[in-house]
């Protein structure tokens, strides 16, 4: 549950461990006392002042950079005290205790997870979409996740939807009006061409909903799983698309007992590759503990990629593997190996992307799979699956496989997003969508359903608000601040 807490707070506002400068901020409703408690001098606000920073008995801990931000004129919308001093872990310990000892007349306290955004959201410094903006900065792996963080914390996503909700306001204004006169008997549909504006309004949100669709997946990325029997080369994959030897490779069967998991970047979108135990009947009580770790690690993929070797494909032992991959993710079965058998190099030409192939682009609405249908698979009834033949060892189709996974992620290059968004922003647009739909659909009767057509304009009023706090309850204010780091 959110707090809704006046007490000063306190905290070390840098990231853990050692560096060349830390921060020790307090924020609070009035903070000239502790100023005074803490330093002999009175601080002029928005000025650096140089002082040292003295325990209880006058002892000096260190010395740097004062800064004092009087409110509203703050990060939090409050009174601002920042004391930067050397990056040392213990130095910013004691200058932090010395700090809460100096404010405990004033009921000064540690702070919570996300309590100095969070208060700059209740008191107006940001909104709800730009509050989350600042932990996805500060969580950005990418410089296009970055950017994206930034531009979301100046506001541009909250613009569009601040934008798109007023012309919501405006027609619920015009039709509650209508139906608080009924007497006037006007025509109100198309007096006010209300069907003409709710088809603007409609096609708006349509296309911001695809932005933002784009900022999720360059916000979250991929959560890829290599899946396989021993000895397909899933670690000489993994190693062959992150660059590095991460993974351990032999050519003995069995050597990945655990789950490897990297990290990397296509086009800007994180990709979290997974290589696992390899898929087999066995007696190795460690081994099995790895397999059962796999299946785990299966069921929560967003994508899998069931590897296989190219010169032994769909034996028995594939077969069972493909019939217990679950049928909710994307599965993209790829034979490796294509450089150790001449006939698989014959059935595997260089393959682009399926978007190359067709000459269409993949629809950034949906996660495309564009599917192949083997035969010769006792799974092809259960999965809808795409084929590629590659090799890890020379390179032979990795640009095309890293094409494929961008695809299932619905990545759209020319249609990404400016902004970063979360799954709940997506989901209040899809919901927003769907009430001006229903709305749309009692536009067809004329005035005789206006009231439910008002009704469906207010919800999908409430929807857009929830993305920027406007309509959003304080339990799930609570989830979102709780998850920032301590200090911001």
């Amino acid at each position: 549950m959110i707090q809704r807490s006046n007490d000063p707070i306190a905290a070390i506002a840098t990231a853990p461990g050692k560096g060349g400068i830390g921060v020790v901020r307090i924020s609070g409703g009035n903070l000239e006392g502790i100023a005074a408690r803490l330093f002999n001098v009175t601080l002029k606000p928005r000025h650096a002042h140089y002082l040292s920073f003295d325990d209880a008995q006058g002892q000096a801990i260190d010395e740097g950079i004062v800064l004092y931000f009087k409110a509203p004129h703050s990060y939090t919308g409050e009174d601002v005290l920042e004391l930067q001093g050397h990056g040392g872990p213990a130095v910013l310990r004691r200058i932090l205790q010395r700090c809460l000892e100096a404010g405990r007349e004033w009921g000064l306290r540690h702070a919570e997870p996300g309590e100095f955004t969070q208060r700059a959201f209740l008191n107006d410094r940001l909104d709800l979409a730009q509050a989350e903006a600042v932990a996805d900065l500060i969580d950005a792996s990418s410089e296009a996740a970055a950017r994206s963080a930034m531009s979301s914390l100046s506001g541009a996503f909250s613009q569009e939807v601040t934008a798109l909700n007023e012309r919501i306001i405006h027609l619920r204004m015009l039709v509650e009006a209508t139906l608080d006169f009924p007497e006037e008997e006007i025509d109100f549909l198309e007096k006010y061409e209300a069907r003409p504006t709710l088809e603007s309004i409609i096609t708006d949100l349509q296309a911001i909903r695809r932005q933002a669709r784009q900022g999720m997946i360059l916000r979250e990325g991929l959560h890829v799983v290599l899946a396989g029997r021993p000895n397909v080369g899933k670690s000489s994959l993994l190693n062959a698309l992150s660059g590095d030897d991460i993974a351990i490779v032999t050519p003995i069967a069995g050597t990945t007992r655990d789950r490897v998991i990297q990290h990397i970047h296509l086009d800007g979108v994180p990709i979290h590759i997974v290589d696992t135990a390899g898929l087999r009947e066995t007696t190795d009580e460690v081994e099995s503990i790895g397999i059962a770790r796999t299946w785990a690690e299966i069921e929560r993929a967003d994508a899998v990629i069931h590897l296989q070797d190219a010169r032994a494909p769909n034996d028995e032992l594939e077969d069972e593997i493909a019939r217990r991959l679950p049928s909710r993710a994307p599965i993209l079965k790829v034979f490796n190996k294509v450089d150790l058998t001449v006939e698989a190099i014959n059935t595997a030409p260089d393959q682009t992307s399926h978007s190359a192939q067709t000459g269409s682009k993949p629809d950034a609405d949906r996660v495309p799979l564009h599917s192949e249908s083997d035969a010769n698979s006792a799974s092809s009834t259960a999965h809808s699956v795409e084929s590629l033949y590659i090799s890890a060892k020379t390179g032979h189709n990795l640009d095309a496989l890293r094409q494929r996974l961008l695809d299932i992620a619905g990545w759209a290059p020319g249609a990404q997003s400016p902004w970063l968004a979360r799954e709940r922003h997506v989901l209040a647009l899809e919901a927003a969508e769907d009430h001006l739909a229903i709305a749309r659909s009692h536009a067809e009767h004329d005035d005789q359903v206006l009231d439910l057509f008002a009704e469906e304009l207010r919800l999908a009023h409430e929807e857009l608000g929830a993305i920027t706090g406007q309509f959003t309850s304080d339990d799930l204010l609570g989830e979102i601040f709780s998850s920032f780091c301590i200090g911001k």
